[in-house]
């Protein structure tokens, strides 16, 4: 009996672990004590980990449909206004650092920032690296997923470099940290590189972009951060902190707002504080702290025990160096002055004492380029729209003369009128294309001169030069017979002046079956895409496996305007799967359905988003019993209940 009865309880404990279902029959998919026992796992878990209402399985909430919802298209605050993106920088290896001043002396000390930094990848430039600073691929952005790694939730990017050309040998010039993992090194030979990693992203430097960038960065932080910011190499800039730390909170605040904006602008910094540059670089080279505050008289202690590569040293130097046993800078500057000059020359002196700052480091600090201005000041106060109107003449025919000098148009100017009481008059104007033709521009700033209030009287008259584009010499046709096709920017200026450039765009075609994200809003005047011509079944052969096919366009009738976002219907009747509504409430009117043509079934866009892997929908044409149609559709097949929640919405009307 003793053995029955252990047989008979591992029987029983073998069936519970096999199965959750309680036993005694009377089984059903939700039943009470399976939702109570569901409820129970997930109060026990922590607040931020339980799962939304809508993933429950039994809703008592309406669900929202799978497709990502886009931004409107239909005017309002999305219309004429595509948020143009700053270009990202380039830079392989950015690094900041504040600068000595040529004055700086020992009794005076001075303090420097070293900031290094990464650039993230822009949307059509290839990727940055660098390797000894990040901490992820690209910056801190991440790399671009791949179309077909994309659909994985688990999908890792692709490991990227950098190449250059040396002579007739192309070799790496940086790695993201995925690739250093897998064992790529600077200074590999590409074609070794592509052996050890097949799956390896390769983009070219861009050394010119690279320089531009670093330049367009070191002005930036001239006019907001130091007045004195020096561009030392490649990925080096001087900031001289000297009476400014105290403007942004102190040196170990500002070094934290610094860090955060470079963040932002998609640099991953290291920045160091010292007395002189030559200590800066050192501790933003060759210290593992991302943020370095070192004490004012204290970099001679600091410095002992880094390498002797961190003075800035040739490669001749710094064998000879180690050679002969020297191999940090503290040992170097416990050598006799005398018979180290007569060795090595007043080079590895000389460094040694920039960077102690025995002696001045001179720099050259970047001159940020003066914003175009021209200002009219009046003798007596002037108040009469003709002595405005005249004036304002004067200022745009001088404007146009400096931005003529400059190779620059206006997109955005600005008037500036100081009245006697000190309350100044403002006016604007927006230009939809680069313009220097001061007629133009003075026609768009008469029709706001109603705008001015001059009061007792104006005291002097100043345009702003906004925003700016480069603009060269314009073609001209010498032929008599060409056809002309006329400029509409004129056009546009005026309409934005009366009604504002966010009322004013065009509409672009985007290769998707989603409705709504198959147009997107772009400035009324930027050139349109070409689009690529239809391919026939031959031509599709001979193409290239790794090249776009041109966008498909649906042979299904579109409607004439798209609601901002698919508005929920109300008491819908219809048959399922495949039967259109007989009758649907929308906005709390019913509409009785007459005609109907339909499905035409969209599905998601899987390869972008794992959430629309089985969201399904089904459109429909309908028209009531007064003839006006709608363009519906059910979140859904009908059939499987993974593809949709069977609620209906109303996206278009045609007309």
């Amino acid at each position: 009996m003793d053995g029955l009865a252990q047989a008979q309880a591992l029987a029983a404990a073998e069936q519970e672990a096999a199965c959750s279902v309680q036993r005694g029959g009377g089984w059903r998919p939700g039943a009470r004590w399976a939702r109570a026992a569901r409820d129970a796992a997930i109060a026990a878990l922590p607040p931020h980990q339980r799962p939304p209402m809508r993933e429950l399985g039994r809703r008592s909430e309406a669900a929202d449909h799978a497709f990502k919802r886009m931004r409107p298209d239909e005017g309002g605050a999305m219309a004429g206004g595509v948020v143009r993106l700053p270009v990202a920088a380039r830079a392989a290896v950015p690094t900041v650092a504040a600068p000595t001043p040529a004055t700086h002396t020992p009794s005076s000390p001075r303090r420097r920032a070293s900031i290094d930094s990464s650039v993230a990848e822009g949307a059509a430039t290839a990727p940055r690296m660098d390797p000894r600073l990040r901490g992820d691929d690209d910056g801190g952005r991440g790399e671009r997923r791949s179309q077909t790694q994309a659909t994985l939730a688990d999908a890792v990017d692709l490991p990227r470099i950098l190449s250059r050309r040396t002579g007739s040998r192309s070799e790496v010039a940086a790695a993201c940290p995925a690739a250093l993992a897998m064992g790529i090194r600077i200074g590999m030979a590409l074609t070794q590189a592509r052996a050890l990693v097949p799956e390896l992203r390769v983009d070219p430097v861009d050394p010119h972009g690279d320089r531009t960038d670093l330049e367009r960065l070191a002005h930036s932080l001239a006019r907001r951060w130091s007045p004195s910011a020096t561009i030392a190499g490649e990925d080096l800039l001087f900031l001289d902190l000297t009476g400014v730390a105290h403007l942004h909170g102190g040196e170990a605040r500002m070094l934290r707002r610094l860090h955060a904006l470079l963040a932002r602008l998609g640099f991953a910094s290291k920045i160091a504080v010292a007395d002189t540059p030559g200590a800066a670089w050192a501790f933003a080279r060759f210290r593992p702290e991302t943020l370095l505050l070192c004490p004012s008289g204290e970099q001679g202690a600091w410095l002992a025990p880094l390498p002797v590569e961190a003075l800035r040293l040739e490669t001749d130097a710094l064998d000879l160096l180690h050679r002969l046993g020297v191999d940090s800078i503290g040992q170097l500057a416990a050598l006799p002055r005398a018979p180290l000059v007569r060795r090595f020359g007043t080079t590895i002196a000389a460094r040694l004492d920039q960077a102690l700052g025995r002696i001045p480091e001179p720099v050259t600090p970047v001159t940020p380029p003066e914003p175009i201005a021209v200002t009219q000041r009046f003798a007596e106060p002037i108040a009469t729209p003709e002595a405005i109107a005249h004036w304002l003449g004067d200022l745009v025919h001088r404007l146009a003369e400096a931005l003529a000098e400059a190779g620059q148009g206006a997109r955005r100017i600005g008037l500036v009128a100081d009245r006697v009481d000190g309350v100044p008059q403002r006016i604007g104007i927006g230009l939809a294309r680069a313009s220097r033709d001061p007629a133009h521009l003075l026609r768009l700033l008469a029709r706001r001169i109603d705008q001015i209030e001059p009061g007792y009287g104006l005291d002097a008259m100043t345009l702003h030069l906004l925003r700016s584009e480069p603009l060269g010499a314009l073609p001209v046709d010498e032929r008599l017979d060409a056809e002309t096709v006329p400029d509409l920017a004129p056009l546009i200026d005026t309409l934005a002046t009366r009604i504002g450039m966010a009322r004013l765009w065009r509409m672009r075609a985007v290769e998707s079956d989603v409705p709504e994200r198959s147009a997107a809003a772009l400035p009324p005047l930027d050139p349109p895409e070409r689009a690529a011509p239809p391919l026939k079944a031959d031509d599709v052969r001979q193409l290239d496996r790794n090249a776009p096919l041109p966008p498909w366009h649906p042979d299904w009738p579109r409607p004439i305007r798209l609601l901002r976002r698919p508005e929920r219907l109300d008491f819908v009747v219809a048959e399922l799967p495949d039967q259109p509504p007989r009758r649907f409430t929308w906005r709390g009117e019913r509409h009785e359905v007459v005609r109907a043509d339909g499905p035409e079934r969209i599905h998601g866009e899987w390869w972008k988003r794992a959430a629309e892997t089985h969201a399904t929908r089904d459109y429909f044409r309908v028209e009531d019993e007064r003839g006006r149609r709608y363009w519906l559709f059910r979140q859904g097949d009908g059939e499987r209940s993974v593809t949709g929640d069977l609620s209906w919405y109303l996206h278009g009307l045609f007309g």
